[in-house]
């Protein structure tokens, strides 16, 4: 909308349908989102309006909240889903605080679907081959696209902590600063929209799919949770001798006994299961470990006072405001129930059936599908949308066959 209009206070409104589109362009059936497909009011956050410094032309983005007409936040909005779980929180004194560690690809411009990406051509003239995890070097060729990243950044108040190139070739991860968990899952989505944006004006891509390249690790969002007492801002996590508390190990069980529920939230696309499918460091279970990345549920090395839980599940194509909100509603229903966690899981091991997660996304949304507990915590109208929407976009695919399908299996007798 006009800049003008904006000022005025003029009321932006979206159909709201909009919230349940899949990512083909369609819509479930209306009976998901109200027959009437009325109205949401789009209500901009004023902490989150940004002049967008990548436009020559003057832009301004701003983050809002979809609102019912009547005021209420709507249950379609996963913004609105993660304010809902933060408020859980909150009349428990208990403000939970995270960190999100988003990977991706560079690519060079990728104009034929049928083709794999390429990582782009660098001011040496070369391409990247690989072998550049932790290299301090290995985004020199890039260095322009990564100096205009950097400035966008700051001019849209987004700390960084770390950045770095992973282990796939062309692939890089940031460590936000950990914080609020709506902030957080706002600066990663501002983030994602940068990054795409950047790209654009160099002449690259960026690919934040789960699992872009066969052969290659994948890119993940990494969640690190802990959860801090309002006023005290001491971690519950760690008693006063510095040992895990009851708070720690229920939040634990808590995130256990979802994870198989939310795997559909937390791998949203046929792709995602690429990821979780050939490990590379992805896990795709419900075990807890100290310090071992082949667990789902890893507990980093730290100090009492930096004691959490980081959720290796999610990928980088995950909505971050969906899969943080599910991540604490899990750990939240643990410590409501005191649920008590699994053994912790160290060195190679077998993952037991009880902690094991759907491997496509058929089998997760068909859980998902059944969860009361996913019902429960976010309300049978969003759970189902979702589920509608998602189908759509599994129907989708299965309506194509793919390459591999022709070059190995047109031969068959």
């Amino acid at each position: 909308m006009t800049a003008e209009g904006f000022l005025e206070g003029r009321r932006l409104q979206l159909a709201r349908g909009v919230l349940l589109q899949c990512i083909m362009g369609g819509y479930p059936p209306a009976r998901f989102y109200g027959s009437d497909d009325g109205d949401l009011a789009l209500i901009a956050d004023p902490a989150q309006i940004h002049r967008l410094p990548w436009s020559k032309q003057p832009r301004a983005l701003a983050i809002c909240d979809a609102d019912e007409l009547t005021g209420e936040s709507s249950n379609l909005s996963t913004r609105g889903q993660l304010k809902a779980v933060i408020a859980r929180y909150a009349a428990l004194g208990l403000a939970p605080v995270v960190a999100t560690e988003l990977e991706f690809f560079v690519f060079a411009p990728n104009t034929d679907p049928n083709q794999p990406f390429q990582p782009p051509v660098g001011l040496d003239g070369r391409r990247e081959d690989g072998h550049s995890a932790f290299s301090i070097s290995s985004n020199n060729g890039l260095r322009p696209f990564f100096s205009e990243v950097y400035e966008c950044m700051a001019a849209l108040d987004l700390p960084r902590d770390t950045f770095m190139h992973e282990m796939g070739v062309s692939q890089f991860e940031i460590n936000l600063l950990h914080g609020d968990p709506l902030l957080l899952a706002d600066q990663t989505f501002l983030f994602k929209h940068l990054l795409k944006e950047v790209a654009l004006k160099h002449g690259l891509t960026v690919v934040c799919m789960a699992k872009p390249l066969a052969h290659t690790p994948g890119s993940s969002m990494h969640i690190h949770q802990s959860i801090v007492e309002i006023g005290s801002g001491r971690n519950v996590f760690s008693d006063d001798n510095g040992e895990p508390t009851a708070t720690f190990r229920h939040f634990i069980g808590g995130q256990q006994a979802g994870m198989a529920d939310f795997t559909a939230l937390f791998a949203p696309n046929v792709n995602s299961y690429q990821r979780l499918c050939h490990p590379f460091a992805s896990p795709n279970n419900a075990c807890w470990s100290h310090d071992n990345r082949a667990a789902g549920l890893r507990i980093p090395a730290s100090s009492p006072a930096a004691r959490r839980v980081e959720n290796r599940l999610p990928g980088a194509d995950a909505n971050p405001y969906l899969a943080i909100a599910a991540s604490l509603a899990a750990g939240l229903y643990g410590i409501e129930h005191k649920l008590e966690p699994s053994e912790a899981i160290q060195g190679v091991f077998e993952v037991p059936d009880n902690l094991s997660l759907p491997c496509t996304l058929h089998a997760a949304l068909e859980r998902l599908k059944r969860s009361q507990l996913a019902k429960e915590l976010f309300g049978t109208e969003f759970i189902e949308g979702y589920v509608a929407s998602k189908s759509m976009e599994l129907t989708s695919f299965f309506d194509e066959i793919t390459p591999w399908e022709r070059r190995v299996l047109a031969a068959q007798a």
